[in-house]
């Protein structure tokens, strides 16, 4: 019969020569050992194929190394837009340098949300990321449990990473105003969001530093989809002919814009100027490429990470919230 015997942490220090302490040390990844030590560890493990006891591990760090990234979007939108595909990336890549596990859960409704909070325990994760959580939603999970927004939640205490979406908005929207356009409409993000939000700030903030007057006709409800961003723009076409620029809040939206432009044998940007926000692959893609603000993505993705892990080590720790600049990148749409 074939031995299937695993080999054990006192099997792995004694070949390498040092005690079982020593040896648990390099195994568990602390810095208090010697460079010639942790080789002579790591050798025994590899010759051995020693396993870690995980079960027995997380019994003595009450951890369970494994963290949880919950999306309150629906699989389509997740797996369809370049914001989800870019942060999830730069998430995944970041946990895995820090030899966690990464659970993924998208939740559209409150009733999904109900049933993860089964799951969302210390028993299960050590801590949770949050990304596009909408107002009417609350994220139920056991007090102690660390928690970290990608934006700015309606909680105060909460930590949380974003991007600087006023200030992108404001940078769009004064460019625009800049190439001497005057009738500048916006398709907004959901306004239950904060980036939705702030995005729109952003764009009347423009408006009101040029001495532009705010005209409500010229808004245009979106939801960061690319049929929104198609209605949003015959919407606007249709009640105000003679616009002459639309900033749309995402990439997504201002393709979807441009769709229905072109279909309409408006030029672009010759009779109307366009400008997204996101900095997506496909905005460089596009005829024209468009303009759009940038943000960076793998840098949210590594950030959100690193405060969820100075989080879970120090949870009475004061919250935290960091906020990344964002970059107007030039196309041909503006």
């Amino acid at each position: 019969m074939t031995d299937i015997r695993q080999p054990t942490l006192e099997e792995v220090a004694r070949l390498a020569g040092v005690g079982r302490g020593t040896a648990s040390r390099v195994v568990n990844g602390s810095d208090h050992v010697s460079q010639r030590t942790r080789e002579a560890v790591e050798q025994a493990v590899r010759e051995l194929g020693y396993v870690p006891n995980q079960a027995a591990r997380s019994l003595k760090t009450r951890r369970t190394d494994t963290v949880a990234l919950v999306i309150a979007e629906d699989e389509e939108r997740v797996f369809a837009e370049p914001f989800f595909a870019g942060l999830v990336r730069g998430i995944s890549r970041a946990v895995d340098e820090t030899s966690r596990r990464l659970v993924l859960s998208m939740v559209p409704d409150e009733s999904h949300l109900s049933r993860l909070g089964q799951f969302l325990t210390p028993q299960h994760v050590d801590g949770v990321m949050v990304v596009s959580l909408h107002d009417a939603l609350s994220l139920p999970q056991g007090p102690d449990l660390p928690v970290v927004y990608v934006g700015r939640p309606n909680d105060p205490r909460a930590c949380f990473v974003d991007v600087d979406n006023l200030g992108g908005a404001r940078r769009a929207v004064d460019h625009i105003i800049e190439r001497g356009r005057r009738r500048v409409a916006c398709i907004t993000g959901p306004q239950d969001m904060a980036s939705g939000r702030d995005r729109l700030a952003g764009y009347r903030e423009a408006l009101d530093a040029a001495g532009l007057p705010f005209d409500a006709d010229l808004v245009e409800a979106g939801d960061f989809s690319e049929t929104s961003g198609a209605r949003g723009a015959a919407v606007l076409l249709d009640r105000c002919p003679d616009l002459d620029a639309i900033f749309a809040a995402n990439d997504v939206m201002a393709l979807g814009a441009l769709r229905e432009l072109t279909r309409r044998g408006v030029d672009v940007p010759q009779d109307v100027a366009l400008v997204g926000f996101d900095g997506s692959a496909a905005a460089a893609a596009s005829t024209p490429a468009l303009t759009t603000v940038h943000q960076p993505l793998a840098e949210l993705g590594a950030t959100l990470v690193d405060v969820l892990a100075r989080r879970i080590e120090d949870p009475d720790a004061e919250p935290t919230s960091v906020i990344l600049s964002t970059e107007l990148r030039m196309g041909e749409s503006s």
